[in-house]
């Protein structure tokens, strides 16, 4: 049973849609087996349903991304087919600027020049075969232009929070400013697994044939690992040897980023290791039932005295095998709440602890609404607290 108690009130200045989320395995204060010794430029592991990060090295550094970029790219394709502005069989056109001259030096889906493809064809395209042409195309069908697409893309990152990301292009080729974070590159592989569930079973296939020319994923875990059902490669001269993966083992889903690794089987090695750490050294707690009354909040001048604190949804942690029933959690309440109060207004936090040592927080809500009180109440409301 995880208990609750109430503590200190703390002032908080926070927005109604805040989410106060602290947890990293390098700084957690429950011990477990360390991460893996990993040679890379930067990694993140992340749980799926909470966007825990359970291990990382240099998460919010700004590197070349090189092809992951294109799960950028296809997961605005994936939405623009969800909301109907694109359908299916659409035809994308391949302009002199997105076709790949038949080169073998970038990666290409092939595609003849002045020709064209369906927008599933084109997506395939970008996910398995990671085509540069394809996803110059896309872009050009759906931006106009790529650098105009390019816009569009850095909308769509500020709008999933990542914060340290810039892209200068549809494809991750080498540009001065075109960077991605470990960190965020995880946050956009959740979003295509959240969002693009229709879509997503594309990143798992292993080969794809268009024109005549068939080409394999080069994602190796695929090959090897039938829990991993995805993403996407990358590979530049400045990036390394990059790989962002997911795999799901025993109804938990793990995304893995590594970035700047050595060769290809350096990436597939250490997103391995990183999946079986992970696997292996965390389960999943409910740490608070949503909807649930934790505490019972004084309100000033209001038409009641009291409002219930709780959280709307249910609030699951990843924590060590084993330490799920140690879960403790503490209700914090604001010093003063004042009416009227909306419902799901932040009124405090609850934190969780193990053994006494601070293991996560989220916002504490308002469970009801608690309108202002009328005039002669308040009044006298007001002349009550004057003399207290």
């Amino acid at each position: 049973m995880i208990a609750t108690s109430t503590l200190r009130r703390f002032p908080l200045a926070l927005g109604a849609g805040a989410v106060l989320l602290s947890l990293a395995a390098s700084a957690l204060a429950v011990e477990i087996s360390p991460p893996p010794a990993l040679t890379n430029k930067a990694y993140v592991l992340m749980e799926f349903d909470t966007g825990q990060i359970l291990a990382s090295s240099n998460p919010d550094v700004a590197l070349p991304p090189a092809s992951l970029t294109k799960m950028m790219t296809s997961y605005i394709v994936e939405q623009s087919l969800k909301s109907g502005r694109l359908k299916p069989t659409d035809q994308v056109r391949v302009s002199l600027n997105a076709w790949c001259r038949g080169s073998s030096t970038e990666s290409c889906m092939y595609l003849p020049l002045n020709s064209s493809a369906s927008v599933m064809d084109m997506l395939r395209g970008i996910i398995i075969q990671s085509g540069n042409d394809a996803s110059k195309a896309v872009a050009e069908h759906l931006g106009g232009s790529e650098p105009a697409f390019a816009q569009t893309m850095n909308a769509e990152a500020k709008r999933l929070g990542m914060i340290n990301t810039h892209f200068e292009n549809a494809t991750g080729l080498p540009a001065p400013t075109h960077k991605a974070s470990a960190r965020d590159l995880a946050i956009l592989a959740r979003a295509i697994i959240r969002d693009s569930a229709d879509y997503y079973p594309i990143y798992a296939e292993k080969d794809f044939k268009f024109n005549g020319i068939k080409q394999g994923n080069r994602n190796a875990l695929l090959y090897t690992d039938p829990t991993v059902d995805g993403l996407k490669t990358g590979h530049t001269e400045d990036a390394g040897f990059c790989l962002t993966a997911s795999a799901k083992r025993s109804g938990m889903r793990l995304i893995s980023v590594v970035m700047g690794t050595s060769s290809m089987q350096d990436r597939a090695d250490q997103t391995r290791a990183l999946f079986n750490w992970g696997f292996s050294s965390f389960e999943k707690a409910k740490a608070v039932t949503g909807g649930a009354a934790l505490a019972s909040a004084p309100v000033q001048f209001g038409k009641a005295d009291v409002v219930q604190a709780g959280v709307l949804a249910d609030w699951n942690l990843m924590v060590p095998r084993g330490q799920a029933s140690q879960i403790k959690t503490a209700v914090q309440l604001n010093p003063e709440i004042k009416a009227p109060v909306a419902q799901g207004a932040v009124i405090g936090k609850v934190v969780a602890t193990i053994d006494g040592k601070s293991y996560g927080e989220q916002n504490l809500v308002a469970l009801q609404p608690v309108e202002k009180s009328g005039f002669f109440l308040n009044l006298w409301q007001h002349i009550r607290k004057l003399f207290k």
